[in-house]
């Protein structure tokens, strides 16, 4: 089976060029930050956004080296997704930027607890964060861009929205509520011009993620994946990309599984 990942798609194809971009949970080495990336080196106006002020800026510094076309620091937006405020916050930032064309609601949290040690307060963190952050920056970005004149909106879920695993049961919740919220949310939006989709990844790796996670388990999810790996977090932002962009034109309500997964 192969395990090396394949050349990273350097070219650009100008898929987001003039747009305004803003990302949830961008900072660190995970998906949102390949997805801010890859939008930058699409052409995209990007501004980033997270919780963590230090890592944020980090960020914004690794974009500005390392995306040649970007030629300022991108705007960084300090929001935690369960809070309302902040999330007014960082739509205003994005409206005063020229208006917000594509929101990616990237923001969530996990854990591994099985379902009869698991506190409602554990249950609660882990559906504000992921479900209700997500609808909270969602019914805000379809406010403004009905104002705005359309635009679209990405979601991240993942295959576990779908299939069972042990210990996730409140972020299993949480993901198939996003994938539903996603559908409903499209329809409602669809009139003013508004794109609704979803990605569902199975295993995306980088380094939160390999220390959240037990060897173990990461190497019994690896061996469920067709080509021996797990995927690139840049492999995920290109499916997100491309849903944000105008080869999608025609897709609403829809979740993109990015996986090789097989049963």
């Amino acid at each position: 089976m192969p395990t090396a990942p394949p050349p990273y798609p350097t070219a650009s194809g100008n898929l987001l060029a003039g747009k305004v971009v803003v990302v949830t949970a961008a900072a660190g080495t995970g998906i949102g930050f390949a997805t801010a990336k890859r939008a930058a080196e699409e052409g995209a106006t990007v501004i980033l956004s997270d919780h963590h002020e230090r890592r944020l800026g980090e960020a914004a510094d690794s974009l500005l080296e390392q995306v040649e076309s970007v030629t300022e620091r991108p705007q960084t937006v300090v929001c935690d997704v369960t809070n309302e405020e902040h999330v007014s916050a960082l739509i205003q930032a994005g409206v005063d930027a020229g208006g917000i064309d594509v929101l990616v609601n990237n923001a969530g949290l996990g854990g591994t607890t099985d379902l009869v040690d698991m506190t409602d307060e554990q249950w609660d963190s882990v559906l504000n964060v992921t479900l209700t952050g997500t609808m909270r920056c969602t019914r805000a970005g379809i406010k403004h861009m009905t104002e705005h004149g359309g635009g679209a909106i990405v979601n991240n879920a993942s295959v576990i929205g779908w299939r069972a695993q042990e210990g996730q049961s409140h972020y299993a919740a949480a993901k198939a509520g996003v994938m539903a919220l996603t559908r409903c949310a499209a329809l409602e939006a669809a009139d003013a011009g508004i794109r609704i989709n979803a990605v569902a990844p199975s295993l995306a790796m980088h380094p939160f993620l390999a220390k959240v996670t037990s060897d173990e388990l990461l190497e019994e999810l690896t061996t469920r994946e067709a080509f021996g790996r797990a995927a690139e977090p840049w492999e995920v932002a290109n499916v997100i990309v491309f849903l944000a962009s105008d080869y999608s034109t025609y897709m609403t309500g829809e979740i993109l599984s990015v996986s090789s997964q097989h049963p």
